[in-house]
Order: structure tokens, then C-alpha cells, then sequence
């Protein structure tokens, strides 16, 4: 199953990943360490609660003006 990983960096450190189809959320000391936590952590919560597919969410970015 292709599930979708956002991934951002920690403010105390490491990287934090969220998986947007079931709300899941780990971190980790690197990428790969949170990306193998976010696995877990989801394949987990989809054993009492099974997706029901919709579809990948639509991921984008958009700016807001800085205030001067």
C-alpha cells in the first residue's frame, strides 16, 4: 500500500513524519529513522483501523505576505 510521508524537521532536533491518510505522527534523529518509525506506527494503526481508500491527499505549498 503507497501511503504519503510529510517530513519536517524538529524544533528540539531530528525530523518529525506524518502520515496525512490516517494522522499518524513519529520522529526521528534523521529522515530515515522517522520514515521507519512513521512505517511502524501506521502499518500498526491499520490493523484496528483498516483505510478506506480515497485517494492520495493533494499535497501543495502557498505563500502568506511577511509583514513589514
Amino acid at each position: 500500500m503507497e501511503l504519503t510521508a510529510i517530513i519536517s524537521p524538529a524544533e528540539e532536533g531530528g525530523f518529525v513524519a506524518t502520515n496525512p491518510e490516517t494522522g499518524t505522527t513519529t520522529q526521528g534523529e534523521t529522515i530515515e529513522d522517522a520514515l521507519a518509525n512513521l512505517r511502524e506506527a501506521t502499518s500498526l494503526y491499520l490493523e484496528e483501523f483498516p483505510l478506506k481508500r480515497k485517494g492520495h491527499p493533494f499535497v501543495t505549498m502557498f505563500n502568506i505576505p511577511e509583514h513589514a
